[in-house]
């Protein structure tokens, strides 16, 4: 095994439970390139040396909590980005494949691309990856773009490649009303994620307001100042048109 690769921490959550299968250790990277209007972390935003920790390191903190894992449990790598730190993440999911432990990747899928250096990286990320989660925020790249600052079209093609090589995905789709709740937009998604052969789960992030501080600590402007959580029958009516229970069932 290769000497420990360093990379920048923002945050550890030792008992998570809505960052993949069962109980989790999620490990929140710092660094994206993404500036989503709604983000609840605008705090791992910049790429700068946060808390560095080795793979190894962050690994043993880790497995401390292996016990309480049960079956389905295991380790989530999220963010900020954590493709931006890819080579950290690869040597970190070996050594916990090499523990059998489930390894999960939480993404926004924007620093995806099929070719060079990158490309060649993810595909051996993907030999030690047992779940991905994949964020859309929006299926239209105009909207996307208004809505996060960035295009789309890797972030679709990345969920393309992984339903070509079989790998197992979640699809999240945070709901913003007025901006992520419309009818159309919603089919939209919908047919894309049915287009897709390894979608075994779909969830609706209902949007909420738990990180405005954060902005207001750091000076930002909030992009979505006045928007209110959506409703309950807004939650209910995406979650029907995207179809979400039958991969529950």
């Amino acid at each position: 095994m290769q000497e420990p690769v360093i990379g920048r921490v923002h945050s550890i959550e030792s008992f998570g439970s809505a960052d993949g299968p069962g109980v989790r250790y999620i490990v929140f990277l710092q660094g994206c390139r993404m500036r989503c209007k709604y983000c609840h972390n605008p705090d791992t935003w910049a790429l700068q040396e946060c808390q560095s920790q080795t793979s190894e390191e962050v690994l043993q903190k880790a497995l401390r909590y292996k016990n309480y894992w049960g079956k389905n449990g295991g380790i989530t790598v999220s963010g900020g980005e954590a493709l931006l730190q890819i080579d950290f993440l690869i040597d970190l999911f070996k050594r916990a494949k090499e523990k059998g432990v489930h390894t999960t990747l939480d993404t926004s899928g924007s620093p995806f691309v099929r070719t060079g250096e990158f490309f060649d990286k993810f595909q051996e990320l993907m030999k030690v990856t047992d779940l991905f989660m994949l964020d859309i925020k929006h299926i239209d790249s105009e909207a996307h773009r208004e809505l996060t600052g960035q295009p789309n079209e890797n972030i679709l093609d990345m969920a393309r490649y992984l339903s070509e090589q079989k790998k197992d995905m979640w699809i999240r789709h945070v709901l913003v009303p007025g901006y992520t709740d419309s009818i159309e937009q919603l089919q939209s998604l919908h047919e894309f994620i049915e287009s897709l052969d390894s979608v075994k789960r779909v969830e609706v992030l209902p949007y909420h307001t738990l990180g405005v501080f954060k902005w207001e600590q750091l000076g930002i402007p909030y992009g979505l100042e006045g928007v209110k959580p959506p409703t309950q029958e807004q939650v209910n009516k995406a979650n029907e048109i995207l179809e979400t229970q039958k991969y529950l069932e």
